[in-house]
């Protein structure tokens, strides 16, 4: 019986995975060389932190952060507003069938990674953490 390819329990596939890394350091080069003859997105250095595809890879999520996270909407909206620009660029040095469509989204990894760093140095967690483990003691 054939697998269901788009089961949501089922992560990203190779070529996936593939495409994306290729499609985020193509994207990275074009916004680091200021391609795009906007001078608001070019005000602005933009980590492309990942980017994620669609199953048929049509659709590029591209997770960006503007260096130090200044002025993350405007770039955000910036990326937007250029998107089909951006894409043209893209393509030219793709070998796929279809020039995805690229989407950017805010990347709040380092938001969540400040979290977990405070998180972590709470008196209470830290006490919990540093604790022994009781069923050791048993064995």
């Amino acid at each position: 019986m054939a697998q269901n390819r788009n089961s949501q329990g089922q992560g990203p596939k190779q070529r996936q995975l593939r495409v994306g890394e290729l499609i985020r350091r193509t994207l990275a080069d074009v916004l680091a060389r200021a391609d795009v003859h906007d001078p608001d997105l070019n005000r602005h250095s933009i980590t492309v932190a990942e980017v994620s595809m669609s199953t048929d890879l049509k659709v590029a999520t591209a997770f960006v952060l503007p260096l130090g996270g200044r002025d993350a909407p405007e770039a955000l909206l910036a990326l937007r507003r250029n998107a089909p620009e951006l894409r043209h660029l893209v393509s030219k040095v793709m070998t796929l069938k279809y020039a995805p469509e690229l989407r950017f989204q805010l990347d709040e990894t380092f938001d969540r990674m400040d979290d977990t760093r405070r998180l972590f140095e709470d008196e209470r967690v830290r006490r919990d953490v540093e604790a022994p483990d009781r069923d050791d003691d048993d064995a």
